[in-house]
């Protein structure tokens, strides 16, 4: 299995941060056997590239990823083709949305940059299957009615593009969002998660591998374990 990450600032990160890339990564390199996955993709830094990853151990070519601060499904629509097609991913964990609906698409143009999206994606491998993450509404929506009506519009459109997209060649998932996201306890700053956020990231995608096509196994990271991350080590 070669694992394309495909993500906004949520999934890129910054100095200082683990990453959900990174909780993912030690999940399948717990619950897979030797070499039954591979991660790829034409980019490996942080936020500013950036290098300093909170575990200096997180191996280099573990990394890869295709994922920008301040991009969305708007930015990496063009990308995808190419970079299916260079780096042969099978399986694409996509988390993508916010940045869209916060700065530049309503949920309607938002949901036709994700079917341009995922057309690229398969003109470059037509059996590539995917896990798309629905968006996790930030601080914002707290006081945003409009922001925070759009989130739920989109999460609505993606849910229903995800059933009617998926084909049995090349399979779509729809990730259940963590239960009761909170920006107070899953982000460092109403937005980017925490250590608890990256771990509830990760563990929807782990869910839906698993459940879904019995990849890897139950998630069981332990974000309580660990501390978390302040607004002002960014």
């Amino acid at each position: 299995m070669r694992i394309l990450f495909v993500g906004d600032s949520m999934t890129i990160g910054a100095a200082g941060d683990h990453t959900w890339r990174h909780r993912m990564w030690q999940h399948l390199t717990r619950t897979l056997p030797d070499g039954a996955f591979r991660v790829v993709g034409p980019r490996t830094a942080l936020h500013e590239d950036s290098h300093a990853y909170a575990d200096t151990a997180f191996p280099a070519e573990a990394r890869a990823h295709l994922a920008g601060w301040g991009e969305g499904w708007l930015h990496m629509a063009p990308l995808i083709r190419e970079t299916v097609a260079t780096h042969r991913p099978d399986t694409l964990l996509v988390s993508l949305g916010l940045i869209d609906l916060g700065f530049y698409t309503s949920p309607e143009q938002t949901l036709g940059n994700v079917e341009l999206f995922l057309a690229e994606a398969r003109a470059a491998n037509p059996t590539l299957r995917a896990v798309l993450l629905p968006v996790l509404p930030n601080v914002r929506a707290a006081t945003d009615a409009a922001f925070a009506a759009d989130c739920a519009r989109f999460n609505t459109l993606l849910a229903k593009a995800v059933a009617e997209l998926s084909e049995p060649r090349s399979p779509l998932l729809l990730a259940s969002a963590p239960a009761g996201w909170s920006p107070e306890r899953d982000t460092y700053d109403g937005t980017h998660p925490s250590a608890a956020g990256e771990h509830r990231i990760a563990a929807a995608f782990a869910d839906a591998l698993h459940q879904a096509w019995a990849v890897g196994g139950p998630y069981e990271g332990a974000p309580s374990q660990e501390p978390s991350r302040t607004a002002s080590r960014g």
